[in-house]
């Protein structure tokens, strides 16, 4: 059967539109098939959860050690930079509280890491030495 030009046209027009819309979604849907996930358990909800247990245990630990909550707690008020270096001259010369805080705050170091989150927004133990 044969179509008169315009009609002809028409359809390999309408032909090569369909398979360069049909190839845009085949390529399009690429990256993202490729694209890693999300790791698991990294939402709101669950960083919520787990400073929430740092933080009860990091409460029952400074209740437990009298000498180390008075330490924090005579840090209120004082500039960021000072507060900074009475912690790294305490946890220096007190390696056991600072093996203590670290294992206590590990969850949330954890999952920070795993996560995704920037170096600067972690908290090592390097961050207690000098």
């Amino acid at each position: 059967m044969l179509f008169p030009a315009s009609t002809a046209r028409r359809l390999a027009v309408g032909a090569l539109s369909a398979g360069a819309c049909a190839g845009a979604m085949l390529f399009g849907a690429l990256p993202t098939a490729f694209a890693q996930p999300d790791p698991p358990n990294c939402t709101a909800a669950d960083f919520s959860g787990v400073a929430a247990g740092v933080s009860a245990s990091s409460s029952a630990y400074l209740f437990t050690h009298p000498e180390v909550n008075a330490f924090f707690t005579d840090l209120h008020g004082l500039p960021r930079n000072e507060i900074h270096d009475k912690v790294v001259e305490y946890m220096n010369a007190n390696p056991q509280v600072r093996d203590e805080l670290t294992a206590i705050r590990k969850p949330l170091h954890d999952l920070k890491l795993r996560c995704g989150f920037t170096p600067e927004t972690l908290d090592t133990p390097s961050d207690y030495t000098s």
